[in-house]
């Protein structure tokens, strides 16, 4: 692996795991970075599968007593912990069906840097309404989101089945909409994530399997580590830093990166 596809690599791999759980779109920017780059990874979708596994990974290292604490709980049939785990549940099979039916499509026609510039623009002004119109919260703790605004977050989660929209941002605006608490709505996005994410790889990977390659390895696992490290160390200063400033400068960032990008691809 020479020296300039190891630092593109490094980039990719950091972009994903710094922008995966903020509400600022990892496709878009990994689709966006990847254009700029002009960066070609292995054969096949394994690299972009992969490193999202990274931050992931990353996840559900962060918050590994919740995870251990919930599977006990629901096997011992503790009712706050399976009050959650349904929740999670609940908001995640709304976007496993949409994304196994408008798969194609969305492949097919929505995959491209125009689609992203727009999604990040529109996005950034629907975070701006909404953080302004959202009344006072109701909910401060995951365990307490229940089955019915699950399933309304989870519904908001298809949205960013358009590229640029983020899965982070429709997640967790979704959840302030329906009166969760901003860090709670950012915690139970990132619980979300796990099993979406993980879904979403899985059928990828099935999806592709025939034009997949591993012969890039080293670049595969040197972006999966990137993805990691970088996730890890993101999600404690988000949560700080939304629990007192809010979402604004997130809106803000998105409309200036969308629009930027809009212009560029205009001007090519």
């Amino acid at each position: 692996m020479d020296l300039t596809l190891i630092w593109k690599t490094l980039v990719i791999g950091v972009v994903e795991g710094l922008t995966e759980f903020l509400p600022v779109s990892s496709t878009g920017h990994i689709i966006l970075a990847e254009e700029v780059l002009d960066f070609t990874g292995p054969p096949g979708k394994v690299f972009d599968i992969v490193i999202q596994l990274g931050a992931i990974l990353a996840i559900c290292v962060l918050y590994r007593a919740k995870i251990w604490s919930t599977v006990t709980g629901v096997l011992q049939r503790d009712p706050r912990a399976v009050r959650f785990a349904g929740s999670v549940i609940v908001a995640f099979l709304p976007a496993a069906v949409v994304g196994v039916i408008a798969y194609k499509v969305i492949k097919q026609f929505l995959m491209s840097p125009m689609v992203v510039a727009i999604a990040l623009i529109v996005g950034g002004v629907a975070i701006l309404v909404i953080e302004r119109l959202a009344q006072r919260p109701r909910v401060k703790s995951v365990d307490d989101i229940d089955l019915k605004t699950a399933f309304y977050i989870g519904l908001c989660q298809c949205l960013a089945m358009i590229p640029g929209v983020s899965r982070a941002g429709a997640t967790i605006m979704g959840a302030r909409a329906f009166r969760v608490e901003r860090a709670t709505a950012a915690e139970f996005s990132f619980f979300l994530a796990m099993p979406t994410m993980l879904g979403a790889s899985v059928y990828d990977l099935y999806k592709n399997w025939s034009d997949l390659s591993w012969s890039g390895s080293a670049t595969i696992a040197l972006g999966f580590t990137a993805a990691f490290f970088s996730a890890l160390v993101v999600v404690a200063p988000f949560i700080r830093f939304i629990s007192r400033y809010g979402f604004a400068l997130f809106a803000w960032y998105r409309i200036a990166i969308g629009g930027l990008a809009l212009v560029l691809l205009l001007m090519r």
